[in-house]
């Protein structure tokens, strides 16, 4: 009996608690949860934003930190002036002994081929009056009349220099050369400071000589040296004209 009164009254407890919170029903206890459920699928990539503006430069890092990326490469600097010359080097060894140029075939080949064109040039060149040989020396012109400057520079260009008679056979080979062209001829010769005293062009005094009749006579006006179409020398100014024949 008392059980039965106990229940009426939790009975009545429970109206009087729904209605004072106007619900219709009375909250029970929470459930057990359920099963989550599964992810859905990806969204699509939104767009790109603007860039955004940069931003200020961090702080330097501490001393002896790593050393960052390397830079972009600059524009090349101005060349700078050359370096000191190094020292030379150590002497390299010996390299293997070669074979005697007389056994080498095809060097004597070569060698001959060459004697044989150099001896027909000049044959050819002798015909011609243009190439003559006299001793140890051989003369040669091109057939010009320059000044004597003009000369001098002309037989220094090809190795040789202005043609200057030593004894009588060198003499006679010139003259041959000035009969042929009927022109005087520069001879490499010339008035030193001192007037009346001649020399070689290279400085030594002059051990021959074939001056005509009263020459020289310039005393110091006439400091070149030509030749006569007889053969005899003569004094002369250097801005004449005469044919330039050349000794080598």
């Amino acid at each position: 009996m008392r059980l039965l009164q106990q229940i009426l009254q939790l009975i009545v407890v429970c109206l009087v608690t729904c209605n004072a919170q106007q619900i219709d029903k009375c909250a029970g206890a929470n459930g057990i949860p359920g099963t989550p459920g599964q992810n859905g699928l990806p969204g699509r990539d939104g767009r790109d934003g603007m860039k955004g503006d940069t931003g200020l430069p961090g702080p330097s890092g501490p001393p002896g930190g790593n050393q960052g990326p390397a830079g972009r490469d600059g524009f090349p600097g101005p060349q700078g002036p050359p370096g000191a010359t190094g020292e030379k080097g150590p002497r390299g060894d010996i390299g293997p002994q070669g074979k005697p140029a007389s056994m080498d075939l095809e060097l004597q080949r070569q060698l001959l081929k060459i004697n044989h064109h150099i001896s027909r040039l000049e044959r050819v060149l002798v015909l011609k009056g243009m190439v003559m040989e006299v001793g140890d020396k051989i003369l040669a012109t091109n057939g010009k009349e320059v000044d004597y400057a003009t000369t001098k520079a002309t037989c220094e260009a090809v190795d040789g220099r202005i043609a200057a008679p030593m004894n009588d056979e060198e003499n006679n080979a010139v003259l041959s050369i000035a009969k042929e062209y009927n022109r005087y001829v520069y001879l490499g010769i010339k008035e030193g400071p001192k007037v009346g005293q001649f020399h070689y062009l290279d400085g030594a005094p002059v051990n021959y000589t074939h001056w005509k009749k009263y020459e020289p006579s310039g005393k110091g006006l006439e400091p070149c040296v030509e030749m006569f179409t007889d053969g005899q020398w003569n004094d002369k100014t250097c801005n004449q004209y005469r044919l330039t024949v050349c000794e080598f």
